[in-house]
């Protein structure tokens, strides 16, 4: 089960920003990518969270523990704001729930078996490849 926690969109940057590459005249004149900023540390998450969050090995939280998101799926302003609040939504999605731990448990005889069984045909094939003495053949 998912424990969903809300990010609040008051504790969210935004800025527009002019789109790169190819796209006409629209590019040039209008501001339609979207930076996300949302500050780990100062935010409203429970800290367990924050600490997992903190933890990942992402590419878009800064050493500062601020998560950088860039929309620009679409030309809207609009839409790519509500991409970037529904991408940072699943990277806090993804931390809510703790991974379970596991427990350690002893290998079952027939898996015993099975190694030491694999293991003396192997040794038997390279046995074979050897090379032939005076007396065995």
């Amino acid at each position: 089960m998912l424990s969903r926690c809300a990010v609040l969109k008051d504790e969210m940057i935004f800025s527009a920003v002019r789109a790169q590459g190819a796209g006409g005249q629209n590019v040039n004149k209008v501001s339609s990518v979207i930076h996300l900023r949302f500050s780990i540390p100062g935010s409203s998450l429970p800290d367990d969270i924050k600490q997992r969050l903190l933890a990942l090995r992402d590419q878009r939280i800064t050493g500062d523990g601020v998560v950088v998101i860039k929309a620009q799926g679409s030309r809207s302003q609009e839409q790519n704001k509500l991409d970037a609040i529904a991408r940072l939504q699943a990277l806090v999605d993804s931390v809510s729930t703790p991974l379970k731990v596991r427990k350690a448990t002893q290998p079952t005889l027939g898996s015993k078996r099975r190694r030491l069984e694999g293991k003396s045909v192997r040794g038997q094939v390279k046995q074979l490849r050897g090379r032939l003495r005076a007396g065995d053949g």
